[in-house]
This record gives C-alpha cells, structure tokens and sequence, in this order.
C-alpha cells in the first residue's frame, strides 16, 4: 500500500535522474497527470505517455530530460506531506530559487505552477519545489 502517491513518483523521477535513465514509469492518477502537465510546460521534463492495461491499471512513462549530460531537474523536492499538509496564499508565496525554480500548488482553479497562480490570485495546497 501507498501513503503518498505523489511523493512516490517524485522519487522515481529523482532516482531516475541520479542513475541517468532515458524514462521513467509510474502508476496513473489524475493528480499526477496533471502534476506532469505543469513540469512538461515548464521544460522540466520532455513528456510523458499513458499506457492502459486489460486490468484497468494505467501506467506513466515519464521521458527525463537532460541538457550537455546533466540532468534538467537539480533538486526535486515533496513540500505538502500527508502528515503535515502545508498551504500558501498568494502573499505568503515562497519564490523557489530567486524566481530560477518553481512551486507546484494544487489551487480551486486547478494544478498551477506558482506564477500561474499569482497571476490568477489563488493560492492553494504547496505539493513540490523543483529547480
């Protein structure tokens, strides 16, 4: 059993990255598409395709993206633990890496990075750091 889907696939993709793989697959979930919408539109990652099973299981292959050799993703970190819930509003916003990274945040309006979810004045639940 699972305690936290989301950290679990942060991990695979921090492992994945420190071992140089090409991909990286994880279990689906709407929450985590959509946390790998936000990281394909930022650069982050190349992409990711779903792939459906008989059984009704889906998986992730998520494609890692590197630049001269090194990975693109320095620090990939979980924020909002299922222990300790941790929420921002739009004022108390952290800037990840004087503006170089992002914060992923689950806001009303959606899954956002933290600039999206300043311009759109929501805040919302701190999921991850990454830069």
């Amino acid at each position: 059993m699972m305690n936290d889907p989301v950290g679990d696939m942060l991990t695979r993709i921090r492992n994945g990255l420190m071992r140089g793989k090409g991909s990286v697959s994880t279990p689906a979930s709407k929450l985590r598409g959509r946390i790998l919408d936000v990281l394909e539109a930022e650069g982050y990652i190349r992409g990711y395709s779903r792939t459906d099973y008989d059984n009704g299981k889906a998986d992730f292959e998520i494609e890692l993206k590197y630049f001269d050799g090194a990975p693109v993703i320095r620090e990939i970190t979980r924020i909002s633990k299922p222990g300790r819930r941790v929420y921002s509003s739009v004022k108390t916003m952290p800037r990840v890496a004087n503006g170089l990274g992002i914060s992923i945040l689950s806001t009303p309006k959606g899954v956002m990075a933290d600039h999206d979810a300043r311009e759109h004045n929501v805040g919302g639940e701190v999921l991850c750091r990454i830069f």
